[in-house]
Order: structure tokens, then C-alpha cells, then sequence
């Protein structure tokens, strides 16, 4: 039986974590751009492809960058749709940073001559 890497070892173990927002007092965004997030289709097996963009404003925490690239590969092994995925990513952020804003796209490769972005967003009201 082959051994586990490292770095496959550190995708299964991968949890968000936050950080103290440097600048709190100021409206700022962040833009994060993934562009090799991977999953399965739930329906055929067969691998989709997707850039992933986050943007937020946030309020008192802010993302960990190594602990988010981390986490999005975690989606590479599983079975889930696109809309779910990305509902997924955003819920996740959404309850870890609480921030003033965010908005997550998946913009997911053809395939089959089908392109879909799925965008979710929300503004802390």
C-alpha cells in the first residue's frame, strides 16, 4: 500500500481559519482568485473544472489564505454539483468571517457544450 504525501494529508485534515481583520474600522475588499478548483460530477464521475472567485468585504476576521486553498481542494474526490459546491464555499465563509459582504462565482468549464457560472452573494444587513 502506498504511503499518503504530505500534501495529500494536509488537504484531508484542512479546516478554514480565520484571522484578526487588520483594518476593521475601514470598508475594504478582498478578491481571491482559484483557478484550478476541482470536483465530480454526481451524475457521470466525470471530473469539472471551475475558477472560483471570492470577494468580500470584511468586518472582524479575514480568510487564511493556505487554509482556503487547502479546503477548496478537499471538493476534488467528491460527487457534487455545481450549485452545490458553491453554495457550499460560500456558506462556509459566510459563518467563519461573518463579513459586510460576499460574493462567491463558480465558473465552471464547458463540458458537453454547456458552460455554467453560479454566482451566490449576500450584504450583511
Amino acid at each position: 500500500m502506498l504511503e499518503k504525501k504530505y500534501g495529500e494529508i494536509a488537504i484531508e485534515t484542512a479546516e478554514l481559519e480565520a484571522w484578526e481583520n487588520p483594518y476593521p474600522d475601514r470598508d475594504y475588499q478582498i478578491e481571491i482568485t482559484f483557478p484550478e478548483f476541482t470536483c465530480l460530477c454526481p451524475r457521470s464521475g466525470y471530473p469539472d473544472f471551475a475558477i472560483i472567485k471570492i470577494t468580500y468585504t470584511p468586518d472582524k476576521k479575514i480568510v487564511e489564505l493556505r487554509s482556503l486553498k487547502l479546503w477548496l481542494n478537499k471538493f476534488r474526490n467528491r460527487y457534487i454539483s455545481h450549485e452545490a459546491a458553491v453554495n457550499e464555499i460560500f456558506d462556509a465563509l459566510w459563518n467563519l468571517l461573518s463579513p459586510r459582504y460576499l460574493r462567491v462565482i463558480g465558473d465552471f468549464h464547458p463540458r458537453g457544450n454547456v458552460h455554467t457560472i453560479v454566482m451566490v452573494e449576500r450584504e450583511l444587513t
